[in-house]
């Protein structure tokens, strides 16, 4: 089915050299269903706190223990076709308050998506993601560093780390397959209500 969609670009802040991905994501899509975008494409694993900043404004998700007081809002409250509409051409998003992970995300197009693609659709990318803990940035600096056999803390991160993804870090392998089997099933979660939203509105216009 055709639909609006925006082209994004995730660009992960502060490490050398550059972690990105490009998603196609419907603009019906809510900030709390970006967020799930986000850590599948990047590599996450969902285990700690995020915060999109758009704007003047902080939007967390259902769990993120920030009460949403004043200045924080749900992010299940709000589309991107709203952040769109605003003017917002980039935004950030925050993983993890303690490594800090930070991410840009820029909408670089808007266009209607084809009808034999299923949205949300990756694009392209570059890197694995650093492993969840690692200390922030100067903490994944370290781990690459330690890729090294010769490092003198080589055997011991390298075991951490497959202690923790089972199988060894590769920083060109992104996990394409597990990007496409869970965007795949987003897709799928999307497409009945999606089709029951277009038939109720083509009713409607009969």
């Amino acid at each position: 089915m055709n639909e609006p969609i925006a082209r994004i670009r995730i660009n992960l802040l502060d490490v050398d050299p550059p972690v990105w991905r490009r998603v196609d994501v419907p603009l019906s899509s809510t900030l709390l269903s970006l967020h799930n975008v986000i850590q599948v494409t990047m590599g996450w694993l969902h285990s700690h706190l995020f915060l999109f900043r758009v704007g003047d404004r902080r939007y967390g998700g259902p769990d993120e223990g920030l009460d949403f007081s004043p200045g924080v809002y749900k992010a299940s409250n709000i589309r991107l076709k709203t952040v769109v509409d605003r003017g917002i051409e980039a935004f950030t998003y925050l993983y993890d308050f303690g490594d800090s992970w930070e991410h840009r995300i820029a909408i670089e197009d808007l266009r209607e998506g084809r009808a034999d693609i299923d949205y949300p659709a990756y694009v392209d990318g570059a890197r694995r993601c650093p492993p969840e803990d690692a200390g922030g940035a100067p903490g994944f600096k370290s781990f690459l560093d330690a890729l090294d056999p010769a490092h003198k803390d080589h055997v011991r991160l390298m075991a951490w780390y497959e202690s923790i993804y089972r199988k060894r870090f590769d920083a060109d392998d992104i996990g394409l397959e597990r990007i496409r089997v869970w965007l795949g099933e987003f897709a799928r979660r999307r497409k009945g209500p999606l089709l029951r939203h277009r038939r109720e509105r083509e009713q409607r216009n009969q």
